[in-house]
C-alpha cells in the first residue's frame, strides 16, 4: 500500500468515526419497542407536585367585596401590574415556604403547606378563611399558584443557566427547547435530571432520542429540577462535528504534517 492510500484510507476511517450519525439527533425515534396503539396516544402520568422547602407561592383571595379581602393580598398595587407579574415581583410579594415548611400571611399567620399540592393548599386557605373570618354568604375565591416553573440546565444547550417558565407543568422537551436546543454536540441519548425528593437525591438517565421517552417518570419535570447534558465523545476528539468540518481539519492537520516533514529535510 503506497502512501496515497493510506493517507485516503485514514481520511475515510477518521471521517466516519468523527460524524455524528443522525440517529443520535433526532427526538422520540420510533425504535420498534413502542405498539402501534402507544404511538397514537402516549398516556403520561404526572403526579401532583407536592410542595418544598423554598418554593414560592403566588395566592390571590377575592371576594364580592374586594375590600374585605384586601388586607390577605399582599401584592402592592401601586408599583404597578409589570413588576407585580414578573419573577422579581413574585419573589418579593409572593409566600416563600420555609425550612419548616410553613408560609407567613396576613392575619391567618403561619400555615404549613409543605408535602401539601397547590390545591390542597387552595383548600386549607379557604376553609381557614370560612371557619375565622367570611361567611358563605361572602363568596370567597382562593387560588394557589407556584411563582413561576424553575429549574437549571447545564452542558451541552444553546442557553445554559436558571430559567423560570410561568406556567403549572413543563416537560423536558420544553425545558430544552426553551433553553436554545441541545447542540450538536450534546447526548441526548443521556440527558440526566438530578431530582430533590423528601428521601434525598435522585439521578435519572433519559433517552430522549427513543419515543418511550415520554412515558418516563422524569418526562414531566418538577420545580427546582437540574438538567445536565452531557457532551458527545465526538467532541473531545477535536475533528469536527460534521463531514465536512471533519475532512477541513483532517486536511489541515496533513498539510502541517507534510510541511513540517519537508522543512525538516531541508
Amino acid at each position: 500500500m503506497n502512501k496515497n492510500s493510506l493517507y485516503l484510507l485514514l481520511l475515510i476511517s477518521t471521517l466516519f468515526a468523527s460524524c455524528i450519525p443522525l440517529n443520535d439527533l433526532v427526538y422520540l425515534q420510533d425504535k420498534g419497542t413502542t405498539s402501534t396503539e402507544s404511538n397514537i396516544v402516549a398516556a403520561v402520568e404526572s403526579k401532583p407536585y407536592r410542595l418544598q422547602t423554598n418554593d414560592i407561592l403566588s395566592i390571590n383571595i377575592k371576594a364580592i367585596d374586594p375590600k374585605l379581602v384586601a388586607i390577605f393580598n399582599t401584592t402592592d398595587k401601586t408599583v404597578g401590574q409589570n413588576l407585580s407579574n414578573s419573577e422579581a415581583g413574585l419573589y418579593f410579594d409572593g409566600f416563600t415556604v420555609d425550612d419548616h415548611g410553613n408560609i407567613r400571611m396576613p392575619v391567618l399567620g403561619e400555615i404549613n403547606v409543605m408535602g401539601y399540592t397547590l390545591e390542597e393548599v387552595r383548600v386549607k386557605i379557604e376553609k381557614q378563611l370560612l371557619d375565622e373570618h367570611f361567611k358563605p354568604e361572602a363568596n370567597i375565591f382562593v387560588t394557589v399558584k407556584l411563582g413561576g416553573f424553575r429549574y437549571t440546565i447545564n452542558g451541552e444547550v444553546g442557553s445554559p443557566g436558571t430559567k423560570t417558565l410561568f406556567q403549572q407543568q413543563v416537560n423536558v422537551m420544553e425545558a430544552i427547547a426553551n433553553s436554545g436546543d441541545i447542540t450538536i454536540t450534546g447526548n441526548r441519548k443521556a440527558v440526566t435530571i438530578i431530582r430533590q425528593s423528601p428521601t434525598g437525591v435522585e439521578m435519572h438517565d433519559i433517552d430522549l432520542t427513543d419515543l418511550n421517552a415520554i412515558k418516563s417518570p422524569y418526562y414531566f419535570l418538577q420545580p427546582n429540577d437540574y438538567i445536565y447534558v452531557k457532551p458527545l465523545k465526538q467532541k473531545t476528539w477535536g475533528t469536527g462535528r460534521t463531514g465536512i468540518e471533519s475532512i477541513g481539519t483532517i486536511i489541515t492537520i496533513i498539510s502541517l504534517a507534510t510541511t513540517t516533514f519537508l522543512l525538516l529535510k531541508l
